[in-house]
């Protein structure tokens, strides 16, 4: 519970905001081994393609031909196959937690057990109903909504997401302390378009899900007659929510995701979840003063409380609640989380093996732990000081990219240099681990194990609120495969996980790993100054520094890569969202040149890069201009299922890996200066877009 408010800004990757699982896939899913791809991979090229014409097929041509998407997944990528390995990697240390049976107590006991209850379905599938019957025989008591509120805490502490969300987040303008937010929050779906769309796929897609909702119910024991049309209330219900919560475009916008408000004006606002008595009930501090970041939404959810029945609001939890731990539950419920949230909405064919998800669910729950065995192995101190070496020179890079831009005055100049010389760098891993001595785990208790470390995150979340900020703290594990900017910690983050090839990759040369990781870099420290990062000052405030007029210009630079990536075909018949992708796509952009700003930095310092071992051969065809630009344009081969990528072009802030391509190349006269491109050309048109 960061600032995740506009966590999506700050990431490199997506993900998906729904409940999925999935049962064991098949042998031939299972047994696949995945190896690191190498930092520059001759073999994804096609070479007959001109770069000039289409950069991304020369770049990523062959790639979906050596790579078919494995059928547990939605798509497969550069990002997913180095995640696979990182799995199978992660894989291997559980295995041996497992079996070591640990001193009680300590991490590794609970790692140990916590991995091999999740993997226990017979005993899983032989307990039933038995271990969730207390939070079903919980619900089903509720008697009047006057006791609605303190079932919603208990719920909500568990991460079963509801009715609304209730967390901390730093202050997006007193970026020293930790404050109460409440949000919208309780769709089943992705959000609120899917509710409202009229187009053919958007009915199908409610159809599916109203059915869906109808198999939870049956599950749970209610009669196929009754189960449709309580489906269907909970539907109308949610649709309801759907309609007074904010969009994706409106929530990027930090002002009009944060509004204080005195805890008593709150309340009036939304009587009918009696907010004094459920901040006590979830175990939250005492406030006075809360973040509402969607005001709209609460009277709204108070009048349709007060509307809806207290049977489909009953049926409304129990539905969510097997669906959150469906994983947790026996394999009917897993499988029908998986056709639905896998199967129908992404396009996924089988679902994962368990052991994976199994994996995940322990690094998702004992992140740390599992982190600082997987460092201990498989990231050096040489890899971090690399690593480091790379973010100053880029760094520097921005520094004199302030300096030279033309747009800005000399006022805000010294103000984004300010913010600038203020990012922190964060490489690997945490200075200090997490300590989870408090947290229980027992052996053969899958759901209770699942229960409890919800229960551990949610405590510890919450007690941060009314403290000083710590800005030491990860909001990623280590083994982790993402990067993230915090616009209010002002600091750039890179988990061991992806300081691993294809994107840092030692064989490489500087020029592949500058492309590569560099770009990362880049991009992560070009959302600080992206639209949504702008906004934040130095020390992470919500504040405007800059002048009038350098804010107009800026906003004309930012309107030129939101209209030119309005123009891009996402799938079929969707184009990309240039609003809804702005902040990334600026951060790619920025990003790119950033980084190549910084390898011709370090070339003129030690001299062009040049290929020194075998592993570097098939570098040596090319530039090491051309070199960067393969190396940039191969972290987004990727090979996607169309209904994935129509799901994503609906509710993703990044544009798909194709345009994240594409859309850089043809910003950068650096590109076609590399690759000889003739203005005019499609990688190299005659007007192009700048921000930084």
């Amino acid at each position: 519970m960061r600032n995740r408010l506009l966590a999506a800004a700050g990431g490199l990757l997506f993900a998906i905001a729904v409940t999925c699982s999935a049962q064991t896939a098949a042998p031939a899913a299972d047994a696949q081994q995945f190896k690191p791809i190498p930092g520059f991979d001759a073999s994804a090229m096609d070479t007959s393609a001109d770069p000039c014409v289409d950069f991304y097929q020369f770049a990523c041509g062959n790639f979906a031909k050596l790579h078919p998407i494995p059928s547990d997944l939605p798509a497969f990528d550069q990002f997913g196959n180095l995640y696979e390995y990182n799995t199978q990697v992660l894989h291997e240390i559980v295995e041996k937690a497992a079996a070591a049976n640990g001193t009680p107590g300590s991490n590794e006991q609970k790692i140990g057990d916590y991995y091999a209850s999740c993997m226990d379905t017979d005993a899983i599938e032989k307990r039933g109903l038995a271990p969730i019957q207390p939070e079903l025989d919980r619900i089903a008591a509720l008697k009047s909504k006057q006791e609605l509120p303190a079932l919603i805490a208990h719920l909500n502490r568990m991460g079963v997401g509801i009715f609304f969300d209730y967390g901390s987040m730093q202050d997006f303008k007193d970026a020293t302390r930790e404050i109460a937010y409440i949000d919208q929050s309780g769709l089943g779906l992705p959000e609120k378009d899917y509710y409202l769309r009229t187009d053919d796929k958007s009915v199908e897609t409610r159809k599916q899900y109203v059915a869906h909702l109808a198999n939870v119910l049956k599950l749970l024991g209610d009669s196929p007659d009754a189960a449709p049309s309580e489906a269907q209330k909970i539907m109308d219900f949610e649709t309801a929510l759907a309609k007074a919560s904010q969009g994706n475009v409106e929530r990027r916008d930090p002002a009009k995701i944060y509004h204080m408000m005195a805890l008593s004006s709150f309340s009036a606002t939304a009587p009918a979840i009696d907010t004094s008595h459920y901040i006590e009930w979830i175990g939250s501090p005492s406030v006075q003063e809360i973040n509402v970041v969607s005001p709209d939404f609460f009277p709204a959810l108070n009048k349709t409380l007060d509307l809806t029945d207290l049977s489909t609001l009953r049926n409304y939890m129990r539905a969510h609640l097997a669906d959150s731990f469906a994983m947790r539950l026996p394999h009917a419920f897993d499988a029908e989380n998986f056709d639905f949230y896998g199967r129908k909405l992404q396009g996924t064919p089988e679902q994962e093996a368990r052991w994976k998800r199994c994996v995940q669910g322990t690094d998702g729950s004992l992140g740390e732990a599992l982190g600082k065995l997987y460092v201990a192995q498989y990231f050096t101190p040489d890899m971090k000081d690399s690593t480091l070496r790379m973010v100053h020179d880029i760094e520097a890079a921005m520094g004199k990219d302030i300096d030279e831009i033309d747009w800005m005055s000399p006022d805000t100049k010294v103000k984004a240099k300010e913010k600038l010389h203020a990012v922190a760098d964060k490489i690997g891993y945490p200075d200090k681990w997490r300590d989870y001595s408090k947290l229980d785990i027992h052996p053969g208790d899958a759901l209770g194990n699942a229960m409890r470390s919800r229960e551990f995150e949610t405590a510890y979340q919450l007690n941060k609120i009314g403290k000083p900020v710590n800005r030491e703290e990860w909001q990623m594990t280590p083994p982790t495969v993402n990067a993230y900017y915090d616009p209010s910690m002002n600091n750039i983050n890179f988990p061991a996980g992806i300081l691993q090839p294809a994107f840092y990759d030692k064989n490489a040369s500087d020029a592949t790993n500058y492309g590569h990781i560099g770009a990362v870099v880049g991009h992560e420290l070009t959302h600080g100054f992206d639209d949504q990062g702008a906004k934040f000052d130095a020390q992470g405030n919500l504040h405007d520094w800059w002048t009038p007029e350098d804010e107009k210009k800026f906003e004309e630079r930012t309107d030129c890569v939101a209209n030119e990536y309005s123009q891009f075909t996402a799938v079929d018949d969707l184009k990309v969202n240039g609003k809804l992708t702005l902040g990334e796509n600026t951060a790619d952009n920025g990003g790119a040149r950033l980084a190549f700003m910084a390898l011709m930095a370090r070339a003129a310092l030690s001299g062009a890069p040049a290929a020194t071992t075998p592993e570097q051969a098939s570098e040596q065809a090319v530039t090491p201009q051309q070199q960067f630009f393969i190396g940039f344009a191969q972290n987004w081969c990727t090979n996607e299922r169309p209904e994935y990528l129509r799901m994503l072009a609906q509710v993703d802030v990044h544009s798909p890996d194709a345009l994240r391509v594409r859309g850089v190349v043809v910003n950068m006269p650096e590109f076609a200066s590399a690759f000889g491109c003739k203005s005019g050309q499609p990688m190299a048109p005659a007007k192009s877009c700048r921000v930084w």
